[in-house]
């Protein structure tokens, strides 16, 4: 990607209006994607779209997008891991901390947080002992019974079990270490587990039913209108799934955080951690724009309004940029969500091998087996790139280096 070839943003080849902008080289997205933004572009009640740096294709909508829709949402829009998003904390540990092995570190937070398809036995055991987490947990659960999606109180105990646990694909714990003064972090990617996709599955199946959409290109593209009882149904279940993904994340953040400061302190060093950035980056929100209240959704995108705080990862190894929103209201305040992937993850397991794991993730303590070759560094875009592409919409405050990674 040469960013130097454009100034940004730019106009969406063969769109039929003018109310798509993009931080990324047309030439250079996928032809199945721009199909996909052009289809999503001609919606009666979309308003706008602005397309990401990381852009690449989605289920009904594309990934790195940003929908703004006028009396509408459409939940592929979204996607089904609702509230997916990264947390990450600063500590006062620097490089000079560290032990030359970092094995037995991630041993530990692997025993903490269940990983892949595990959750916890009941509750994460933080909550029990956390009073803010609980009082938080208690809450949140307190209005499962409210939940309008049919047949989702079978779920209530499965999803108890996931908050707080990691999951599997790009999700990730990792330790990494600021470029610019050597300081340690932990960042976090996380999402809403099996509740967040039964949530959404079952509203885009009641939105393919309607009449409005049956003449759709795509028929995932199905929408909600503003009125109803089926839009009201689906944004009350969107926010609680938002609400459950953040304190999952906010959970295992703390869980990791108690791991890190045991461990460390087991090797004579006293752990402090700063305050949190937290955020969404697959979402909705009603937000104006000239005047005109629009719900934006963000399917692979973060807020970047004047001075938020927000996280752009890159991928398996080469970590993670934190940034501070320069509130460009061409990009709907908005910014992408880390790099993107270049092929899709059949693709990447056909091309790539244990060996290449092993050599693209050097240096970094994390699995280097089979089961996450399809998150091989070079299955995504050079970060450097995509962020080079937005420059006008984030200022970066801190570039993270991986030090350790954990995958489901």
């Amino acid at each position: 990607m040469n960013t130097a070839e454009h100034q940004f943003p730019v106009g969406l080849p063969g769109a039929t209006n003018d109310n798509t902008l993009m931080w990324a080289h047309p030439y250079e997205v996928e032809p199945a994607a721009l199909d996909q933004l052009r289809n999503i572009s001609r919606l009666p009640w979309v308003d706008r779209v602005r397309v990401m740096p990381d852009v690449h294709l989605g289920k009904g909508a594309t990934v790195g997008s940003v929908i703004a829709m006028r009396d509408a949402v459409s939940p592929s829009a979204v996607g089904v891991d609702i509230g997916c998003g990264m947390g990450a904390v600063r500590t006062n540990l620097t490089l000079d901390d560290l032990p030359d092995d970092l094995h037995a570190l991630r041993v530990a937070i692997e025993a903490a947080v269940p990983v892949g398809f595990n959750g916890n036995d009941g509750q994460a055991p933080i909550v029990r002992t956390d009073h803010l987490l609980r009082t938080r947990f208690d809450a949140l659960f307190g209005r499962f019974d409210e939940l309008r999606a049919a047949r989702i109180g079978e779920r209530e105990g499965r999803a108890v079990a996931q908050c707080g646990s990691l999951g599997g694909g790009n999700h990730f714990i990792e330790l990494c270490a600021a470029e610019q003064d050597g300081h340690l972090w932990l960042t976090l990617h996380s999402g809403s587990r099996n509740i967040g996709k039964e949530l959404a599955d079952r509203h885009i199946a009641t939105a393919k039913t309607l009449e409005h959409n049956l003449g759709l290109p795509d028929r995932d593209l199905a929408v909600f209108l503003a009125g109803t009882a089926e839009m009201d149904a689906y944004l009350h279940d969107l926010w609680w799934a938002q609400d459950y993904a953040m304190l999952s994340r906010t959970i295992m953040l703390a869980t990791v955080q108690r791991v890190v400061a045991d461990w460390f302190g087991g090797h004579g060093l006293a752990v402090e951690f700063e305050a949190p950035v937290l955020c969404h980056h697959n979402y909705v929100a009603r937000e104006t724009y000239d005047d005109v209240e629009l719900i934006v959704t963000r399917k692979g995108a973060i807020r970047a309004g004047v001075g938020d705080l927000g996280l752009i990862p890159g991928s398996m190894g080469t970590g993670s940029y934190v940034v501070r929103g320069l509130g460009n209201a061409q990009s709907l305040n908005s910014a992408s969500h880390g790099a993107g992937r270049r092929m899709s993850r059949n693709q990447a397991k056909r091309t790539f091998t244990t060996d290449d794991l092993a050599r693209q993730t050097a240096g970094v303590e994390c699995r280097k087996d089979a089961g996450v070759v399809d998150e091989i560094p070079g299955a995504y875009k050079r970060i450097e790139d995509v962020m080079a592409a937005q420059v006008d919409l984030v200022a970066v405050v801190a570039r993270l280096q991986t030090l350790l990674c954990v995958k489901g």
